[in-house]
């Protein structure tokens, strides 16, 4: 409920999403990634592609699994926005990294790129107004 609280507290641009919708749009992307990173590191496991291929979709699921605890548990925006920031680039990265070996792969992260970086502008966006 405290960090609800801090949250709710928190000035935010008026194009913010209501919360309600973060919980829908995260388990659809969550799908997408449970897809696509399995492939990833599959094709790994079967030395289909090299661990430098995979290097990006690693360190983008440890970006985005520490966003929640940076974010809501330590409350700590600067830390999220350049949390948030690598999210985006390491997604760009395996974007482009995957793509000769699997495209299916690259065009099924495209809604997880879309939210990535309007949830970058967001993030950035609130840390700068709470200064």
């Amino acid at each position: 409920m405290q960090t609800y609280n801090w949250y709710q507290e928190l000035i935010k641009p008026f194009w913010a999403p209501p919360a309600y919708l973060f919980g829908p749009v995260w388990t659809f992307l969550y799908i997408l990634i449970a897809i696509s990173f399995g492939k990833v590191f599959l094709m790994t496991w079967q030395k289909q592609i090299g661990l430098l291929v995979a290097l990006p979709f690693i360190l983008n699921l440890i970006f985005n699994f520490a966003f929640t605890p940076i974010q809501f548990g330590l409350q700590n925006n600067f830390l999220a926005a350049i949390d948030i920031l690598l999210v985006l680039g390491t997604l760009i990265w395996a974007m482009i990294a995957i793509f000769p070996f699997a495209s299916w792969i690259t065009y099924i992260q495209i809604p997880y790129l879309l939210w990535v970086s309007f949830a970058t502008a967001l993030q950035l966006t609130i840390t700068y107004l709470n200064r």
